[in-house]
């Protein structure tokens, strides 16, 4: 799972445990990232706060799914296994394509979006590689398209915050869950 050993669930601080807990009755499994960030509980909070503060955001102008295209193109760029197949399968989830997250992970300028989520992309891989060379001109093609200021900042927080997340998890040797790989590739059995 990790270069890191990771604490047993029973062994986690009883906020965290709880967490965990419900994020694997959820989906089904534990997904690596929590256990592997638990080894250090102040950081797991700080991490998971940030994470949900910006994923989670009920008033952005962002769609979930659009939150992970952001997720899935700069962790590819930042060839980060982990968040590209975990955030892959939740993008695929979200925006019920099947085929989205490996286009988007590969190539977003051949993938299956709308012009508006290319240019929130473009705007995302500048911050990513070259956060040093945005300029007005960045926010005006990105006004063209709909964004407001907000919008801009939480495409570019996104960016940052997996940057961190990108790092950490290849670094660790974090590997993704097995079970990562089907997600939203194929429709649920209805039983």
């Amino acid at each position: 799972m990790s270069r890191y050993p990771a604490p047993e669930i029973k062994d986690l601080p009883d906020d965290i445990r709880a967490k965990v807990l419900e994020v694997q009755e959820k989906a089904g499994f534990v997904p690596n990232v929590f256990l592997t960030l638990a080894r250090r509980p102040a950081e797991w909070r700080a991490f998971f706060a940030y994470h949900d503060a910006l994923m989670l955001r009920e008033d952005s102008g962002l769609s979930k799914g659009e939150r992970e295209m952001i997720v899935t193109a700069t962790s590819a760029a930042n060839h980060c296994l982990y968040c590209v197949v975990a955030h892959g399968a939740i993008l695929r989830i979200y925006e019920k394509k099947p085929l989205l997250a490996d286009q988007v992970a590969v190539n977003y300028r051949k993938a299956d979006i709308s012009e508006r989520q290319r240019a929130m992309l473009d705007f995302a891989m500048k911050v990513c590689l070259h956060s040093d060379a945005i300029e007005e001109t960045d926010f005006a093609a990105l006004h063209t398209h709909g964004f407001n200021d907000e919008d801009i900042w939480d495409i570019a927080a996104i960016t940052a915050f997996f940057g961190l997340s990108n790092r950490m998890a290849s670094f660790a040797g974090m590997m993704p869950n097995p079970e990562f790989y089907a997600m939203g590739r194929l429709p649920k059995n209805k039983s």
